[in-house]
């Protein structure tokens, strides 16, 4: 489905920031939903934490994913009314400018673009847990038994990981948009083949999700403290559905495919990620197994042990490409955010990095930027077996931190009658009516309540030195303290639309 970047200019929702379309606009109704389910990516994030969730706290781990659900669907839901007023690119940052004030939004956008530059980096760290197990020759580095070995190999296979998605990136939306629909397509075929094949290798019942099965015996908190580490697990899976709405100015009729894409991106990955948990823990054939617990193992070590012959291996394949497409819409969100707010000028070097080529009709140069940025980090973290769990955390917990900056006004608002706006309901648009206020208060109080939890300083999640116990709060601190200096010393003295981007009539004026 394509659409001239031009047309119903009225109703793209851009009008009201004062934005002229400049991005190419041909992503249609299973694109958006692909680009939402990519960056949740049920395969990758099932099974690159299933390891951390059932070590820290058992089967009955698996309770954090209907709990995440409910928090993260109320999340959605709102985004879902923002995202049929507001389907614009680098939505969560334009969001909280629009119903925070202009250094709610910058921050935001910051935390945003910054985990999202992280999660990148996290993400790619996936292709270790499984490319060699389908062929011994991506070890590259040592043979795996080093203390090194693991953490040192995922930053080379994640480096050149972040060079595919740079240059696909580069290259254009459809080409994107082409290579994620495609990718999704088979990630969801083999989640359900998956689910459906553990499901008829089950050795157990369903009472082993009803015990605590000594998990937390001994530990401060007990089973609850267990437990509440280990929904990192689940929390690390449910996030990054407001990219079918960040992709809003490349969407035909956005303002009602974005929400929808929304929903339907979350409600299919609980169902098909949780059906996978389930049945992978009903048919381990030694739930005792300690490789079940290993990072070298986890869901991939049940998943090989169970499908007969080379199927393993073929759904293996499967999780890589689960894995590519997932990175490549991580990459291209940041983009779209890098995007967003440096047409506000809110960026150092604003112009460079809002330019759009003619040709491709995409930003190239934050696609470059963002790739090397995610690259370095990884690579001054070589030698770290801690990087995966640690930059994992630090990017949920910026990202909980950012919806924040956006649920929150949003409450604000609701409270004083100024939300939702009448042209919603009036346009056939999505809202949750009388449902709003409950709904928008339990989103509060469960991002606040999650991103203190996924902070708070464990060894066992973060290990040591302080640096990396402590390593949520110090790192998120420095990240947002340091934007705050720049914004602060420099920053919000020259925001305002570039004008290049500004419709005719607008200007560059300050419309933050």
């Amino acid at each position: 489905m394509q659409q001239n970047r031009d047309t119903d200019r009225s109703d793209s929702g851009m009008e009201h920031f004062g934005y002229r379309q400049s991005l190419d606009r041909g992503i249609g109704r299973f694109g958006s939903f692909a680009a939402g389910v990519s960056y949740i990516s049920i395969l990758t994030g099932t099974f690159q934490l299933f390891y951390f969730g059932f070590g820290t706290a058992g089967p009955a781990y698996l309770w954090s994913w209907p709990m995440v659900l409910v928090g993260q669907l109320a999340v959605a839901l709102c985004f879902m009314e923002l995202a049929a007023k507001y389907p614009v690119a680098g939505s969560v940052y334009n969001w909280s400018k629009q119903l925070g004030s202009r250094v709610v939004g910058w921050s935001a956008g910051w935390l945003m673009l910054t985990a999202s530059v992280v999660t990148l980096s996290a993400v790619v760290l996936a292709l270790q847990l499984n490319l060699p197990r389908l062929w011994k020759g991506f070890q590259v580095i040592g043979d795996g038994s080093g203390p090194y070995d693991f953490a040192t190999n995922a930053v080379v296979l994640g480096t050149t990981m972040i060079l595919f998605t740079t240059l696909v990136n580069a290259m254009g939306v459809r080409l994107m948009a082409m290579i994620n629909s495609a990718g999704v397509f088979i990630e969801l075929i083999a989640a359900v083949l998956i689910a459906l094949l553990l499901g008829l290798h089950m050795t157990r019942g369903p009472e082993v999700f009803f015990s605590t099965n000594g998990y937390g015996a001994g530990e401060s908190g007990g089973f609850m403290g267990a437990f509440l580490v280990a929904s990192l697990a689940s929390g690390y899976v449910m996030y990054g559905f407001d990219t079918a709405s960040s992709l809003g100015e490349e969407t035909v009729d956005p303002r009602r495919t974005a929400p929808a894409a929304i929903l339907r991106a979350i409600l299919a990955s609980f169902v098909i990620g949780g059906a996978i948990l389930v049945f992978a823990i009903l048919a381990a054939p030694d739930l005792h197994d300690p490789q079940i617990a290993s990072g070298s193992g986890g869901l991939q070590y049940i998943v090989e042990q169970v499908m007969w012959g080379p199927l393993g291996k073929i759904f293996l394949v499967c999780i890589v490409i689960a894995v590519t497409v997932c990175a490549l819409a991580v990459h291209t969100a940041a983009i779209r955010l890098t995007f967003a707010m440096a047409r506000d000028n809110a960026l150092p070097f604003g112009e460079k990095l809002a330019d759009v080529n003619p040709d491709t009709q995409t930003p190239i140069v934050p696609a470059v930027v963002i790739g090397v940025i995610a690259a370095l980090i990884l690579v001054v973290n070589i030698g770290q077996p801690k990087i995966f769990t640690v930059l994992t955390a630090i990017a949920i917990i910026m990202i909980y931190l950012a919806y924040l900056m956006v649920t929150g006004p949003m409450l604000l608002k609701r409270l004083r009658g100024e939300w939702p706006p009448k042209d919603l309901a009036a346009g056939g648009y999505f809202t949750m009516g009388a449902w709003g206020l409950p709904v928008n208060l339990l989103a509060v109080v469960w991002g606040a309540g999650m991103a203190l939890n996924l902070a708070w300083p464990r060894e066992a999640v973060y290990g040591t030195p302080w640096y990396n116990t402590w390593g949520a709060f110090a790192y998120t601190g420095v990240i947002l303290g340091s934007g705050l200096l720049w914004y602060g010393l420099r920053g919000r003295h020259h925001i305002g639309t570039l004008a290049a981007h500004a419709l005719p009539g607008a200007g560059g004026a300050d419309r933050t």
